[in-house]
């Protein structure tokens, strides 16, 4: 009966010891080993945007603001936002040192877009919204317009000036033929 109750206890003992000593290499590994590596976002800047008719100044309400992100010469996808009453909205989620594209659509304006690089953690950016111009047609004349690179308001070959010891000959004078010798 001795036997027995001594095998028991030390059975009992072995497993006290196993989990004593899974308990100790555990603390070993300490806390870099177990979950994710945090890893720190970049710092962004905040952006303020106002929109305001290009005439009178005014603020335009409920402009759509479309954030473009670009990485090199590629779209991250949008955030769009709306601006307020008074012509504003404002985005604090874009990093530091990022290009973004920036649109703006408002009803009754021309679309606006430009690339802008963000070197600063504030930034105000003011867009004049111009109201739609004239349909362009071929079948107007257009004398502010160039043809093929070449101005059509310009002779296309204008007249080269005469030297200076020379007198300028008349436009319509036929040139001279050289004289045989």
């Amino acid at each position: 009966m001795r036997y027995r109750s001594f095998f028991r206890l030390s059975i009992v003992v072995a497993v006290l010891a196993l989990i004593a000593s899974t308990l100790a290499a555990g603390a070993q590994q300490g806390p870099a080993k177990r979950g994710r590596k945090f890893k720190m976002p970049p710092p962004t800047g905040r952006i303020e945007v106002t929109v305001v008719r290009d005439t009178s100044g005014k603020p335009i309400v409920n402009a759509s603001v479309i954030f473009h992100p670009m990485e090199g010469e590629k779209d991250k996808g949008n955030m769009e936002l709306k601006t307020n009453e008074d012509g504003k909205t404002i985005i604090d989620v874009l990093p530091i040192g990022g290009t973004v594209r920036m649109q703006i659509i408002a009803k009754g304006f021309q679309t606006f877009g430009d690339d802008y690089v963000i070197d600063k953690d504030q930034m105000a950016i003011e867009i004049r919204m111009k109201r739609p111009g004239e349909q362009y047609s071929i079948y107007k004349k257009h004398p502010e317009a160039s043809e093929g690179g070449k101005d059509s308001a310009k002779p296309a070959n204008p007249p080269a000036p005469a030297p200076k010891d020379k007198p300028a000959a008349p436009p319509d004078a036929q040139p001279s033929q050289p004289q045989p010798k």
